[in-house]
């Protein structure tokens, strides 16, 4: 990811781990609301994920990065999901601007771990990027990613988990509800 023109507004996932977080929700929502739930709508998740990092409608540019595990060829969860031939690479345009898709195999030789912190590291140090969301593993290296953030000024960053995180230098945001949302879940359903 050297390489890369980096854009004012970032959306860095951890693809795998999003992936396994909406495949809990959806088996544990389908049994309390009785129903079927389809795969979530990815451009839908990205809206709420945007607004939710503090994007506001407008010609905004933001890129959507979703970095995954190298043999995994799609989101399981989610559509569209293939990365090579959906997401990498495509563009949509909304009422919040143009979102720019872009996917990165992990290779064997660096652990996720590591390719996730030395990627969110250079969003942080590149002069473009003001606007950071971040979707991590936070059970499994989220402290390095709290580390990497709170050093950080003049950047909004903003780390989604499904829990309450400490730590400064960021604000937080529930990645259920963005995800519940995607998926077509609503709060009717659950009263």
């Amino acid at each position: 990811m050297t390489n890369t023109e980096w854009l004012p507004n970032v959306i860095l996932a951890d693809a795998d781990f999003l992936d396994r977080v909406a495949f809990d929700l959806t088996v544990n929502f389908e049994r309390m609301i009785g129903r079927r739930i389809e795969a979530a709508d990815l451009p839908h998740w990205l809206d709420c994920i945007a607004l939710d990092g503090g994007l506001r409608p407008g010609d905004n540019r933001i890129q959507a990065i979703f970095l995954h595990d190298r043999n995994r060829t799609a989101l399981e969860h989610f559509r569209p999901s293939d990365f090579g031939k959906e997401l990498d690479g495509q563009a949509f345009k909304d009422n919040l601007g143009e979102f720019q898709l872009h996917s990165f195999g992990v290779e064997e030789i660096v652990s996720k771990a590591d390719f996730f912190t030395e990627s969110l590291s250079a969003l942080l140090e590149a002069k473009e990027t003001r606007r950071i969301m971040v979707v991590a593993d936070m059970d499994d290296y989220g402290e390095r990613v709290k580390r990497a953030v709170a050093s950080t000024e003049g950047k909004d960053i903003t780390l989604f988990a499904m829990q309450p995180l400490t730590g400064r230098g960021f604000a937080q945001e529930i990645l259920g509800y963005s995800l519940m949302s995607a998926l077509g879940i609503r709060g009717e359903e659950l009263g």
